[in-house]
Formats: structure tokens, C-alpha cells, sequence
């Protein structure tokens, strides 16, 4: 089933009226590179219905991510896991600051599909360039190259998942980070 969406001019109204529950599932690096006021983080990695901000009967729980992607596995997770009224914001972060929702700009950091481009270009490499230590180092090549595809075929990435929780990509020191309140790096 797929996870019912806002439009990010919807979202703005939304904003606007006040009063709305948001959890950014992006890891928390890049929420503290740009979020939407008043949002929550509940990395993906760590996202369960008893993580996020309960919404009030018959308030609707907003999920956001970079543009769309994590934000929609999210609420399928939700959903599946018995809340209601889960509902993703198209574009994501992304699309939200194109249409004028108000944004929070903290810390500028590079983003988890950048990180996994590098490492998986990195890695293709160093297969290609040990090939002539010995030829069965083209196996590294091959095994990234068919991580992508599965990647590609199913919309879940290992090495995206690996990279989240990756020391440079956690800021905060629990596994929530609201916001309005600052928390110290780690």
C-alpha cells in the first residue's frame, strides 16, 4: 500500500495553521544542516510508533526526509505498525524549502545519497585499480555494482543504512533530537 502525501504547498498551509505533528526521519546530520521548523527527528534506522510524537485523535502525523524516498518507507513502517492518519510530504525537506515552508539552517553537512555515491564510486574503484595485485579484486567492483542494483530493485540501501550510523552522521546524544531544544554534539 502506498503511504498517503501532501503536496509541499498543502504542507505550507499546514505550517502556517500551526498546531501539526512533523518527524524528519533523515539522519541527524542533515537535520541539523536544514530542517523544517518545528519538526522532529526520529532517524529512520531508529523510527518505531512508541519513537515518534503521538498525534492527538484525529490530528494527522506528518513524515518528512530529503525528497521523498525514506519519508515514504517511513510510513509504511508507521502504518503498518497501527497509527492512522501518517501521511508523507512529497519533495521532502527539499521541495518544502522551494515552496516557502519555513526552514531552520544549522551546521552544513553532506547528504547521505552524496555519501553513498562516493563511498560506492570509491569502492569501484579500489576493485578496478587492486585488479592488477590480483585479479580477484574485481569481485569488489561486482559486489557493489549488484548492491546497487538490489538497492535500485528494492529501494532499500545497505550501504546508505551502514553510512547513517556512521559517527560524522549523529549529532545528537539520544536517539531524538527536537528542534527547539539545542543538544550538544557527540
Amino acid at each position: 500500500m502506498a503511504a498517503r502525501t501532501i503536496s509541499p504547498s498543502e504542507f505550507k498551509d499546514v505550517v502556517s495553521a500551526g498546531n501539526f505533528k512533523l518527524v524528519d526521519v533523515r539522519t541527524p546530520a542533515e537535520f541539523q544542516d536544514t530542517h523544517v521548523r518545528g519538526a522532529v527527528n526520529v532517524p529512520l534506522d531508529r523510527l518505531s510508533a512508541d519513537a515518534v510524537p503521538q498525534p492527538a485523535e484525529g490530528q494527522t502525523l506528518y513524515i518528512i526526509c530529503q525528497k521523498g524516498g525514506r519519508g515514504s518507507k517511513a510510513c509504511d513502517q508507521l502504518s503498518a505498525a497501527g497509527l492512522e492518519n501518517v501521511v508523507n510530504v512529497e519533495g521532502g525537506t527539499t521541495a518544502c524549502e522551494q515552496a516557502g515552508v519555513p526552514v531552520v539552517r544549522g551546521k552544513k553537512v553532506m547528504s547521505l545519497e552524496r555519501q553513498v555515491r562516493i563511498a560506492a564510486g570509491s569502492l569501484v574503484l579500489l576493485g578496478i585499480g587492486l585488479y592488477f595485485v590480483h585479479p580477484a579484486f574485481l569481485a569488489l567492483s561486482a559486489f557493489v555494482g549488484a548492491g546497487l542494483v538490489f538497492a535500485g530493485l528494492t529501494d532499500t540501501c545497505g550501504m546508505g543504512m551502514l553510512l547513517a550510523r556512521m559517527p560524522w552522521n549523529q549529532v545528537c546524544s539520544d536517539a531524538t533530537c527536537d528542534s527547539t531544544a539545542a543538544k550538544p554534539a557527540v
